[in-house]
């Protein structure tokens, strides 16, 4: 069994970008029924894996696994997305900022080049600045698609393109949405830990570890 990881803020910590309605039925529904389907999923099966990750990585370009991908995928996709995110604003420093400078010309390039990569996606998905490496690049992945199956690379940091992740606050502009999520929100602390990782120094994020029934129910931010 996998659990819905409680939100590391208050539901209303991310206004104006994101509002308390938002975040409560993102995490509270639909994350929570990403779970609630894997757990199910994985029951049917009779497999009680150790981590989410394993299963992502063995379920993805399975079609006959397409469930239990697209489930396993969108419950590992949201866990990071609430931890790649933070209340108070932060900057990139450090190694992070120089590999910024390098691969974008700074933190405005890097901006313009996710914005623009995001707001292009046709559909739903997530855009992410990934490290293979010390090299950094931005890529937006279809649907539940994440780059635990990608060789070498590494996620920084993410944001939602699904539209329940800004329609009620921002309708259909998904560039704006983009544009105050980027100078706002990003945890530059996490990514500067997953740019280490990618450098072989230190473990990458990974989900909360399963529970045996009976153990963790799963939360929902109320």
């Amino acid at each position: 069994m996998f659990i819905l990881p409680d939100l590391p803020y208050p539901s209303d910590a991310l206004r104006p970008v994101i509002s308390a309605e938002t975040l409560r039925l993102h995490h509270g529904k639909h994350h929570k029924a990403y779970v609630e389907a894997l757990n199910r999923l994985l029951e049917e099966q009779g497999a009680s894996p150790g981590d989410l990750e394993s299963v992502v990585r063995e379920a993805a370009d399975d079609p006959a696994r397409a469930k239990l991908f697209n489930n396993a995928a969108q419950a590992w996709n949201h866990g990071f997305f609430w931890d790649a995110m933070t209340p108070g604003r932060q900057a990139p420093d450090g190694d992070l900022a120089a590999a910024i400078d390098s691969a974008f010309g700074g933190l405005a390039g890097l901006k313009a080049a996710l914005v623009k990569t995001g707001a292009d996606h046709f559909g739903s998905g997530w855009v992410w600045l990934l490290a293979e490496g010390d090299h950094l690049k931005v890529l937006a992945t279809h649907d539940a698609a994440n780059p635990l199956t990608l060789d070498g690379a590494v996620p920084l940091t993410v944001c939602d393109l699904w539209e329940h992740a800004y329609y009620l606050d921002h309708r259909n502009d998904r560039k704006g949405f983009l544009e105050a999520w980027f100078d706002a929100l990003p945890n530059w602390t996490l990514a500067a830990d997953q740019y280490a990782a990618a450098r072989g120094r230190g473990p990458a994020w990974r989900y909360p570890a399963s529970v045996q029934p009976g153990g963790t129910a799963l939360r929902a931010e109320r």
